[in-house]
């Protein structure tokens, strides 16, 4: 565990290395990003198999995720190569110019549910852009983490990348000593963070999940919709801050609703390493009971559980499971419509119409993701509109981000300034204006 004074001598490190990175230029940035893509890439199979050991991800998901961090290095190591400024007509003859340059050094803070890709995501621009990186992430997936420092250490100018494992007392130190900060996480936990980093007067973005809606409207094929949402819903257990909560089916669709009770019913939890499974446990026993309490209230609220509902008869092995549960009849008001819970639950709510479905998607704090199924491209395009949401998915499942668009939420989802794609680059860089006048 670091201690404030660790993070204070790896910071010392850090910005001393931070000079010389940034005066190898761009050739040596995206050279080390490749090499780090190739060196990640030799040792996929173990990288695959410590996540799933470490978190708990499903093997085919795991897999995926090694694969799509490879995919983020390689495009940062491009990126390094992208025009970092532009040119003005001067107003005193000569040249009028804007650069970007890095700001020394990015604190970043991860959580555990995607150990090698979010701090990827983080700290392959942050370093493309030539920041050092002090990176903390979650005390569920440390391995992963240094895993990445395993990888790239041998690759950079030393210090320049640092893992520094702890509580919050050691996030609080990073953002203490960072000169621009990321976080992923919890609301409360991102409250703090953006209040600290802008009580020191740098920028700062947090995504802090979300509470995501899928719109079912009335001439959406039931059979595709269901599957797709279910998989939304509770892949991975549910621990993704885009996974659907809340499954909004407007009319009488009392067929979309059977199927989406057998679609969630049909994914009964399995050990991980199952190629088979989507669903495996949760990351541990606090937050199996969290779940739990959450159904418990549910049911309490008069709560229809259609799937699901505690914790499964025969448990595939050891582990902190419960079966996705599928709410119906849940009232508008309650925790499990308006809070995010962590887990493989997700709820059914019924409207009239259309423009009721968009008021109660929009009707709660957070604004991550969204997601609209039917097959009228009008009302599908007017509805994706009309919602609050920094992601808008029109077909297609709320969970999964292409790492080369912008991403991020509106209201209480997020704080700042977009990441991953070209955002992330102008994120992690501050742009310096020179004005160059001729000696007469």
């Amino acid at each position: 565990m670091a201690s404030a004074a660790d993070v204070a001598r790896a910071a010392g490190t850090a910005r001393a290395a931070q000079r010389e990175w940034w005066a190898q230029g761009a050739a040596k940035r995206a050279a080390a990003l490749n090499g780090a893509a190739t060196a990640l890439e030799a040792v996929s199979a173990r990288a695959t198999e410590l996540i799933v050991r470490e978190v708990a991800k499903p093997v085919l998901e795991a897999a995926g995720e090694v694969a799509r961090t490879v995919a983020i290095l390689r495009y940062y190591a491009q990126a390094s190569f992208a025009a970092d400024g532009s040119t003005f007509p001067p107003s005193l003859g000569g040249l009028l110019f804007a650069r970007r340059h890095p700001y020394g050094i990015a604190g970043l803070i991860t959580p555990w549910n995607f150990p090698l890709a979010i701090p990827m995501w983080k700290a392959a621009p942050a370093l493309a852009a030539g920041n050092a990186v002090l990176l903390k992430p979650s005390p569920d997936s440390m391995a992963g983490a240094d895993l990445l420092a395993e990888i790239l250490s041998p690759l950079l100018p030393q210090g320049l990348f640092s893992v520094l494992h702890g509580d919050g007392d050691t996030g609080a130190a990073i953002v203490a000593e960072a000169d621009v900060v990321s976080f992923t996480g919890s609301s409360a936990v991102g409250r703090r963070v953006v209040v600290d980093a802008a009580t020191n007067g740098v920028p700062v973005q947090a995504e802090m999940g979300g509470q995501n809606a899928a719109i079912v409207l009335p001439d959406a094929d039931a059979e595709r919709v269901a599957a797709m949402i279910a998989g939304a819903a509770m892949g991975f257990a549910g621990q993704k801050c885009t996974a659907t909560r809340r499954i909004i089916v407007v009319g009488d669709r009392t067929d979309i609703v059977d199927a989406l009770a057998a679609a969630v019913g049909a994914m009964s939890p399995r050990d991980p390493s199952d190629p088979g499974h989507a669903v495996g446990p949760l990351i541990n026993d606090a937050s199996r009971q969290r779940v739990l309490e959450a159904i418990a209230a549910g049911v309490a609220a008069g709560g229809r559980v259609l799937a699901g509902g505690g914790v499964p008869a025969a448990a595939p092995g050891p582990g902190w499971y419960v079966s996705p549960t599928l709410f119906d009849n849940v009232p508008a008001s309650h925790r499990l419509a308006c809070e995010e819970v962590f887990g493989p639950l997700a709820i059914i709510q019924r409207v009239g119409s259309v423009d009721e479905a968009v008021a109660l998607a929009n009707s709660v704090r957070y604004g991550l993701v969204g997601s609209v199924h039917g097959r009228d491209i009008d009302q599908l395009l007017s509805c994706a509109d009309r919602l609050h949401t920094g992601l808008v998915k029109v077909n297609a499942p709320t969970s999964g981000v292409d790492f080369y668009s912008p991403f991020g939420g509106d209201k209480d989802s997020s704080y700042g300034q977009r990441e991953q794609g070209t955002a992330g680059i102008d994120f992690y860089s501050t742009t310096r204006t020179v004005a160059v006048v001729p000696h007469g």
